[in-house]
């Protein structure tokens, strides 16, 4: 675990640099993710983030998934109960 200093560096632990093969002078690039942070060597290709490539990423999501969902049965029936009778349920009629 590194310590973020008084001027914010942080130190790579060395079996990371080894294993990654960054040296003293290379520069890494920070990359926020949500709740996390990608620390990626600069000589490492990022790839750029565009609204057309997210879409394409998207499209192909949905895509995959009606295929999966062809063949379930997904109509208010199909359980051999409709939501009104589970509100129903243990009262007189």
């Amino acid at each position: 675990m590194s310590k973020v200093t008084s001027k914010l560096q942080v130190t790579v632990p060395k079996a990371i640099a080894k294993q990654y093969r960054i040296k003293p002078g290379d520069e890494i690039i920070w990359l926020p993710g949500g709740d996390t942070i990608r620390v990626v060597p600069s000589k490492v290709q990022v790839p750029e983030k565009s609204v057309a490539a997210s879409l394409r990423l998207f499209d192909g999501a949905t895509k995959r998934q009606k295929k999966r969902n062809e063949g379930v049965a997904h109509s208010i029936g199909a359980r051999g109960w409709t939501r009104e009778d589970l509100y129903g349920r243990g009262r007189a009629r």
